[in-house]
């Protein structure tokens, strides 16, 4: 195993894939003391590397790079495709978007994704959806590299611990984005932030970092009294000046606070919580494909959607208590959450 480093401050930015996670918001949280992070759930190789370039020629602070563990899907029956692909095609906001059914391969090859990463070599390296293979985190290790794994229960937090990985990230049902239980299905027992940690905190020596709607650092510091060693922020850092996240989101964000989220299948396949829009409306009964394949079915409207400026149709990932977000710089908002949690 390797030792979780010391934190300059206990301020993790969380992995957000599809473009959050920019070379300078990363840069900028690691340079004010925390964790930068990169969500690489579907990037290629060539846009790994890179990333992490570009965030290591701004910061030589830690930095974590994020992998989904997908698991292996079987192509649906042509009826299931039908009816999906009609779902989508029925919308008003899918008007003059080619949608098509998935074809292999339907996710990324592992393998291949991490080996920018073994030349890299980040601080941090962690996984969302399951445990990774026993060897990539052999490899991590030999590379010095801190392994950490997400848990939404104690069962899981358990494997992770007996996975040999080196820390735990306990995500609450306030987070945003995708839930990361191992097995795919209905979230019911997901707990809150807090109560998860001080349900997993007991059961391991392993550092816990808590996620899942910390939003101030007011949060931060009930999470650290519940258990965490650390806090991990993403929809905080969402509409700060660094953040990826496109035009519609961030005026949602910060313009709609009554707007609310909702946890959906609809997008992807597998429950994440995102804003209210129009789509997850029309599409909350739905016919949809597995994990991850409706994601490639839906990947067409999104884009097109973003294109356009239309915040009814993307999926905008945010946490619950996404109307406390602060515009702003990162660095600055680093600041007032350490000087909220002195406080």
């Amino acid at each position: 195993m390797v030792e979780f480093p010391a934190l300059a401050c206990p301020i993790v930015l969380a992995p957000m894939a599809g473009g959050p996670n920019t070379p300078a918001l990363a840069a900028a949280v690691a340079n004010a003391g925390g964790v930068g992070s990169f969500g690489f759930a579907y990037s290629t190789p060539e846009q790994i590397r890179a990333d992490l370039a570009a965030t290591r020629a701004l910061t030589t602070g830690p930095l974590n790079a994020n992998f989904f563990v997908f698991r292996p899907v079987d192509p649906p029956e042509s009826g299931a495709v039908q009816r999906a692909l009609a779902a989508v095609a029925a919308l008003p906001g899918a008007s003059g978007v080619p949608v098509a059914a998935p074809v292999p391969p339907f996710f990324p090859d592992l393998r291949l994704q991490l080996e920018p990463i073994w030349q890299a070599r980040p601080a941090f390296l962690t996984f969302h959806l399951g445990l990774p293979p026993p060897e990539v985190i052999e490899r991590a290790h030999a590379l010095g590299i801190c392994v950490g794994v997400t848990a939404t229960r104690a069962a899981e937090a358990r494997a992770i611990a007996a996975a040999r990985a080196d820390f735990i990230v306990a995500q609450g049902s306030e987070a945003g984005g995708h839930c990361g239980v191992f097995t795919p299905g209905e979230p019911g027992d997901w707990l809150a932030v807090r109560e998860l940690v001080r349900a997993i905190a007991p059961l391991t020596e392993l550092p816990v970092i808590a996620a899942g709607g910390l939003m101030s650092g007011t949060d931060i510091r009930e999470a650290l009294a519940a258990g965490a060693d650390a806090a991990q922020l993403g929809t905080a850092f969402l509409a700060t000046t660094e953040s990826g996240a496109s035009a519609a989101h961030r005026r949602l964000l910060l313009g709609e606070p009554d707007r609310g989220t909702v946890l959906t299948r609809a997008f992807s396949g597998r429950y994440a919580r995102g804003l209210r829009n129009t789509y997850t409306d029309r599409m909350h009964s739905a016919d949809v494909l597995p994990f991850p394949l409706q994601n490639s079915l839906t990947g067409p409207l999104r884009k097109a959607a973003a294109a356009r400026d239309d915040a009814e149709y993307q999926s905008l990932w945010a946490g619950q208590h996404y109307a406390r977000c602060r515009d702003g710089s990162a660095r600055e908002l680093v600041r007032r959450l350490l000087t909220e949690l002195d406080a």
